[in-house]
């Protein structure tokens, strides 16, 4: 069959000339890869060509899109080029809204609807293609979606054509990983003038993004209006609170024939319509846009594209089970899918709020999501498929266990799945809903216990961006009360200074919580805000809140966070929705929920637990038994007999965390430790080891016992800890150590001087000069192998020798020496001869001589 017929009924776009290439290797294969740039026409002309395939018979073919906006311009694209309004041979499926019949051949989808579709059929019956658009994008539903499918073709449909479409990916590796042909189209882009700022223009704007993008994009706009009399402008920023800061700054600022759009997914249709449609004859428009215009979007007039540089992405962390936005550099991949905007059409230029510098170090693609996302409905996903283990799958990029193991732990905790990893029927339930698992679990229970259509409203306001904005734009949202969200819903609460309400965002929730009522046929419509921190709790278990002081909160994990309760009153315990985790936790949205509530609902985490804890304030154990759900302290009452074993052991942890060091050591015992040390090391197989570290490894032996019956640091003090290292040795030990390391050493003046043995290598005796004479040799313990250094003292005590050689002392040393004692104490006795002079303590007339 040849394939080189060209498509005279499709418009003569790049991607055209690559057609018969690609239809020729679907025809022999059921998987392919297309890499065309953007612009190129894949989205539009692609399925329309499949249409005449012979392999479709009367087959549909799914198109996946990654946006709500770009499978409706998509659909309406294709059904204009047929003739035809969409719903005919084009339709399209989106959240809340499904346009299409039973004539419909070709259906664009965003990309959660094909995991429902292969959910409730595996075998796709009716199916006969798949295409996976701006795969490159790498979102977590269509990893999750082409899995899925790659198992349905391998095991129920070999028929099933899958094709993945991408303008930046490596489509080689895709291709080889998917073991698939690649079909190429060079396309027809357009020359684009790329310009970058300075280093100084760069440094002069500020470090943080918000304040680089308010400082350059409004000047950069200003530039590229002057600069081109003609064509439309397109400009890249993070998100919604960047846009409008920066449509404020040009308002009242821009020619009078210049239009300023907004583009983003929470703008009515009309609105997002109106940004992509061509400008009115005579006039330009301005375009500020999120991440949304990269792909599938071709916004009619654009030749001139401003990119901030920056992009906002979802990031997991697996340590707190936190999902936060966060705004990073833009990728070298979707920076050139930006520029590519401005060579649709015509010639263009792209203005880039970067250095050229800046651009040799950005990333070459971002991170995919499913290795930076929360994992919890890719699980589900994988237990309602029948998949244990994640890896038995077909990913271009295998999940993170860390993340696969926190979901599997947060799925069993809401009943989705039981620890085998199977489904429950809750789960099942759940699942259907199309929502978050946390969400749809919200929604089911909320319906069983009564409160369907409070529930459906609560997830509908944690589904979509925060309807209450604060009129400050650099201050963060002050006002986490979820109570207050469902009355404005209601129409019931009054204006809150200082905040402002997003209407477009209020239409949305409320469209939503209707959507919701009808999927789960809620008859009662009655919305309770009281009991939204019970609902919000049942959807986060994990991150139930006490109030431990004014605006501080201790989470069930253990965390602290802020909780700012200016603007609703202060209650002992919170459900809460949304927790900011930057330099510290912040909860963003939360209501209170009572004890009564925690104790009905979450029974079977509350537990009974007896305390023996220490407390620093009174250096006692003290003992009590404790209600707890988590680290959240319920109940409380102090138990007078407490379990002795659990007091010795909290009094050992108390003195453990002290340290050795600082145990209630008595002189002597600190005496009977140098000594042992001494010993050790002179016959370590002999001897114990009493270092601190040696201590600390064995101290349930030799100090644990003795506990008993104890509480506090002042009875410990009264411990004997010289007989506890004593009793570690036999009566034969104890002999010889007052042997070898004696504690004090006679002298010829008759005293007996303590030896100091801080250095077990060498012992000191610190003696005066005077009560020494006569002693010929240097004094030796340890069995006579180790000599004492001798710290020969002044009458007042002070070193005038130190040596280990007393002999040499007295023949040489000793003389210089007397010639300054002599001076400084005249009346002491200083003899010619020391070695055969008497041993004194005192002076010449008051000699205190031999006791």
């Amino acid at each position: 069959m040849s394939f080189a017929t060209p498509f005279p009924d499709l418009p003569d776009l790049p991607v055209k000339e690559a057609l018969p290439a690609l239809l020729a290797a679907l025809h022999t294969h059921t998987r392919a890869v297309l890499e065309a740039p953007p612009g190129a026409g894949k989205t539009t002309l692609v399925p329309l060509a499949l249409l005449k395939a012979d392999w479709r018979y009367d087959g549909k073919i799914l198109m996946l899109e990654p946006r709500r906006l770009a499978a409706r311009a998509a659909a309406q694209r294709m059904a204009e080029l047929l003739n035809e309004p969409v719903g005919q041979t084009v339709g399209y499926w989106v959240r809340m809204e499904h346009v299409a019949s039973a004539k419909t051949k070709i259906e664009v989808v965003t990309e959660g609807i094909l995991t429902r579709l292969l959910q409730e059929d595996p075998a796709l019956e009716g199916v006969t293609a798949i295409i996976f658009d701006e795969f490159h994008e790498r979102s977590l539903p269509a990893d999750v979606g082409l899995a899925l499918a790659l198992d349905a073709q391998a095991v129920l449909r070999p028929d099933l054509r899958l094709l993945v479409m991408s303008a930046t990916l490596d489509a080689a590796s895709v291709g080889s990983w998917l073991e698939a042909p690649v079909v190429r189209s060079e396309g027809r882009m357009f020359p684009v003038e790329t310009l970058y700022l300075s280093p100084a223009e760069v440094a002069a704007a500020g470090n943080r993004p918000a304040e680089r993008l308010a400082n350059l994009v409004p000047k950069a706009i200003r530039k590229a209006l002057e600069k081109h009399p003609v064509g439309d402008l397109l400009v890249f920023v993070p998100g919604m609170g960047e846009m409008r800061k920066i449509a404020q700054q040009l308002d009242g600022k821009l020619p009078a024939a210049t239009d300023l759009h907004l583009l983003h997914g929470d703008l009515t249709l009309n609105k997002q319509l109106a940004a992509i449609q061509p400008a009115p004859k005579g006039k330009r428009k301005i375009v500020l846009a999120t991440s949304i215009a990269e792909t599938s979007l071709t916004i009619e007039g654009v030749t001139i594209v401003i990119d901030g540089g920056f992009a906002r992405v979802p990031k997991f962390v697996p340590r707190t089970g936190l999902t936060t936005l966060v705004t990073i550099p833009v990728s070298e991949a979707a920076a050139n899918q930006r520029r590519g905007r401005a060579g649709r059409l015509a010639p263009g230029t792209c203005y880039r709020l970067w250095s050229s510098a800046d651009q040799l170090q950005l990333t070459p693609r971002q991170a995919p999501e499913i290795c930076e996302a929360d994992l919890t409905g890719l699980v589900l996903e994988l237990a309602l498929w029948g998949v244990k283990d994640a890896t038995t799958l077909k990913w271009l990029d295998v999940p993170p266990p860390a993340a696969l193991s926190l979901a599997k732990d947060l799925l069993v905790r809401l009943q989705a799945i039981n620890e085998d990893q199977k489904p429950t029927k809750h789960g099942k339930a759940l699942a259907a809903l199309g929502l978050h698992p946390r969400l749809g679990h919200l929604v089911v229970r909320g319906q069983e216990m009564g409160l369907g259509a409070t529930a459906c409203a609560i997830a509908a306001i944690l589904s979509e961006k925060d309807v209450l904005k604060s009129v400050e734009q650099n201050r963060s949202n002050l006002l986490p009360d979820l109570a207050l969200r469902l009355e404005l819903l209601q129409g019931k609460r009054p204006h809150t200074p200082g905040f402002q309400v997003d209407e477009n965002g209020l239409r949305r929730v409320r469209e939503q919580t209707l959507y919701l009522q009808q999927r789960i046929r809620e008859q009662n419509l009655s919305i309770k805000p009281d009991m939204a921190g019970l609902l919000t709790a049942l959807a986060y278990p994990d991150r139930l809140a006490q109030r431990e002081t004014s605006g501080k909160v201790r989470l069930i994990t253990g965390q602290r966070a802020v909780l700012p309760t200016e603007f609703f009153s202060e209650a002992p315990f919170y459900g809460v929705a949304h927790l900011e985790n930057n330099q510290q936790a912040r909860v963003m949205l939360a209501a209170p929920v009572t004890k009564e509530e925690l104790l009905e609902h979450f029974a079977e985490q509350v537990a009974e637990v007896q305390e023996v804890y220490w407390d620093e304030k009174t250096e006692r154990v003290l003992a009590r038994q404790t209600t707890k759900l988590g680290a959240l302290l319920l109940d409380e009452k102090t138990q007078p007999k407490p379990d002795p074993e659990l007091v010795a052991a909290a009094l050992l942890k108390a003195l453990l965390a002290k340290g050795i060091a600082r145990l209630p050591w008595s002189e002597t015992a600190h005496q009977t430790r140098k000594r042992l040390a001494f010993l050790q090391q002179l016959n370590p197989e002999q001897w114990p080891d009493v270092s601190d570290e040696a201590l600390e490894a064995s101290i349930e032996v030799w100090l644990f016992p003795h506990l008993a019956g104890l509480r506090s640091l002042e009875q410990v003090a009264r411990l004997d800890f010289n007989e506890m290292l004593l009793s570690e040795l036999s009566w034969e030990q104890r002999q010889e150590m007052d042997r070898l390391a004696p504690t004090h050493l006679p002298v010829p003046s008759g005293s007996r001087i303590a030896l100091d043995y801080s250095e077990p290598a060498t012992p000191i005796l610190a003696v005066r000069l005077q009560e020494v004479f006569g002693m010929l040799d240097t004094p030796r313990i340890g069995g006579g192998k180790v000599p004492l250094l001798i710290h020969l003292l002044s009458p007042a005590s002070r070193p005038v020798q130190v040596t280990r050689d007393l002999r040499s002392f007295w023949n040489t040393g000793y003389f210089d020496v007397r010639k300054d004692l002599r001076g400084r104490y005249p009346k002491h006795h200083w003899p010619d001869d020391p070695l055969t002079a008497q041993a004194i303590r005192g002076t010449k007339k008051r000699p205190q001589g031999f006791n």
